[in-house]
């Protein structure tokens, strides 16, 4: 029994909606530009995927705008995307079925760091009563409970950059097991402040050399790849059980019919050099879609642009889906988003359900000498293919790997 993808929602550097998302995705335009919301400083790099023209009072009340961290405003007018989309409203299905999940690497990084400067210059009697819970992760699965009456389980999940593709993994499992029949789950980052520049930077896995040319820093699969470019966003997908489905009449996009996860147990920031912990997550999400390799049509992978990351990936893909791997698209998003941390993976699923329902793989821009000519990884122009099962890749800091496996409807 899968899950049903119903409602899609999205904030990227690429636009404030999936649909300016997609066409920016398949058009092959980089969200890369030299950083304006903030001053890098002397950090070495002075690029990332910023959100630009986002209005929060779009979706939520000023007041509670005042109080929320920008992780949160992505996270819930993502959310509103995709409950618009599905028709989820109080009422719709007995409140104790429908849960929210958040997912988020960095969580509510300005909010702390605004909580610090208050205490370190004005004292503890500085501190705002509501930054304590306003400044969690789960704020945003507790502000979407009370929102749409969900009185199911909620919770935030934090495992760097595979965040957002285990929520919805654990969503898929909670609807599999018969524990929901609607859920909400999220992936979320505001990435962009100097404090998570840095730290980002000191691990050496930001890319340092196209400052003068953003647009083409975010290179996964090519040859002078040096590290992946930050970014910020958010992605939402309502799931819903077959039986909600019915019973409210929608018409699904995709179902997910497979998740798997699996770590490293490895490195806090390398992959596992043979790619195993990426491969028991392939490996699981496949024999819980019930489907083998030869029954997966694209792969959108995890490409970061680091080195390690896509060389290992390549080892698992090929590892896992055999000569398979030689035969179908395996393209990276990432290379016209950026690494949105802990949004990526429910952004890159997003673009599978619309790859589905288009018949168009996005491209992997900027893949000028490909490290490995073998596979096709639909350098700098949209391709068409006939698609039915697809597969999203997602790998973390930690050791974290978490994989979907997507069908058509």
């Amino acid at each position: 029994m899968g899950s049903y993808v119903t409602g899609l929602g999205a904030l990227t550097p690429l636009g404030n909606s999936v649909a300016e998302t997609w066409e920016g995705m398949v058009e092959g335009r980089s969200g890369i530009t030299s950083i304006t919301g903030f001053d890098p400083g002397d950090c070495p790099v002075t690029i990332g995927g910023e959100i630009r023209g986002f209005e929060p009072t779009d979706y939520m009340p000023r007041t509670e705008v005042r109080r929320t961290d920008p992780y949160a405003r992505y996270a819930i007018a993502a959310a509103h995307q995709a409950l618009e989309q599905a028709g989820v409203k109080p009422g719709v299905c007995p409140p104790e079925r429908i849960s929210v999940l958040a997912g988020s690497g960095y969580g509510t990084t300005k909010m702390d760091a605004e909580a610090v400067r208050l205490f370190d210059t004005r004292g503890a009697r500085a501190i705002r009563p509501y930054m304590s819970t306003y400044g969690a992760v789960d704020v945003v699965t507790g502000y979407l409970s009370v929102e749409i009456g969900a009185m199911g389980e909620s919770f935030a999940v934090s495992a760097a950059c595979a965040s957002g593709t285990i929520v919805i993994g654990e969503a898929h499992r909670m609807i599999e097991r018969g524990d929901a029949d609607i859920v909400v789950a999220i992936g979320a980052e505001d990435s962009m402040s100097g404090k998570d520049l840095a730290l980002t930077a000191a691990t050496r896995a930001l890319t340092s050399k196209y400052n003068d040319d953003p647009a083409a820093a975010s290179r996964p699969f090519d040859r002078a790849r040096d590290g992946f470019v930050l970014s910020a966003g958010a992605g939402a997908v309502v799931l819903e059980s077959e039986s909600s489905v019915r019973r409210r009449g929608v018409a699904p996009l995709a179902e997910i019919i497979g998740y798997g996860g699996a770590s490293d147990a490895h490195h806090v920031t390398a992959p596992h050099p043979e790619g195993l912990g990426a491969r028991f997550a392939m490996r699981r999400a496949l024999a819980a879609a019930g489907v083998p390799g030869d029954a997966i049509d694209y792969v959108n992978a995890h490409g970061t642009s680091t080195q390690l990351n896509d060389r290992t990936e390549t080892l698992a893909i090929r590892a896992e889906l055999g000569d398979r791997a030689l035969r179908i698209p395996v393209s990276s998003t990432k290379s016209t988003t950026g690494h949105m941390i802990g949004a990526a993976g429910a952004v890159e699923l997003i673009a599978c359900v619309k790859a589905l329902e288009t018949g168009l793989v996005p491209p992997t821009i900027n893949c000028d000498d490909p490290e490995f000519p073998e596979m096709n990884h639909v350098a700098h122009t949209a391709q068409e293919h006939a698609l039915t099962t697809v597969m999203s890749n997602s790998f973390g800091f930690g050791g974290h790997n978490a994989v979907l496996v997507v069908k058509k409807c």
